[in-house]
């Protein structure tokens, strides 16, 4: 678990892909982060709002709804959790509307372990 300036660092990850999430979540768990994983973005957002994580590593795109859309869901039901974005296409027109509304970071999927981390921790320190 990893804990910034005595506050523990409250962590969920969402895709749809079972693949990615179980080696997304193990990394981040080999990293010290203490992860809470969805495949569903509604499950996800009712967490979210009861629990407020401090981040989100969230997918683009998935049959239910989009990532841009989670991420916007987000701001309204928890406006102080960070967000980066994980996903398997490099879209400029979808990365520049991820951070226009606020991502930290975005990431394309096979993304080198220690830029993704070094990611995680600049987003998670931002927020303290």
């Amino acid at each position: 678990m990893v804990v910034l300036d005595e506050k523990t660092v409250t962590m969920c990850l969402l895709d749809d892909d079972p693949v990615i999430l179980k080696a997304t979540r193990r990394l981040l768990d080999s990293a010290g982060w203490s992860v809470e994983a969805f495949t569903d973005p509604v499950e996800f957002l009712e967490h979210a709002a009861m629990h407020c994580p401090n981040l989100a590593v969230i997918d683009i795109l998935m049959p239910d709804m989009n990532g841009l859309e989670v991420q916007t869901r987000l701001r309204r039901v928890s406006p102080s959790t960070r967000v980066i974005v994980l996903t398997g296409r490099d879209d400029p027109s979808v990365r520049r509307m991820a951070m226009n509304g606020g991502a930290s970071a975005f990431f394309i999927k096979g993304v080198e372990s220690g830029e993704f981390l070094a990611g995680v921790k600049a987003a998670a320190d931002f927020g303290n």
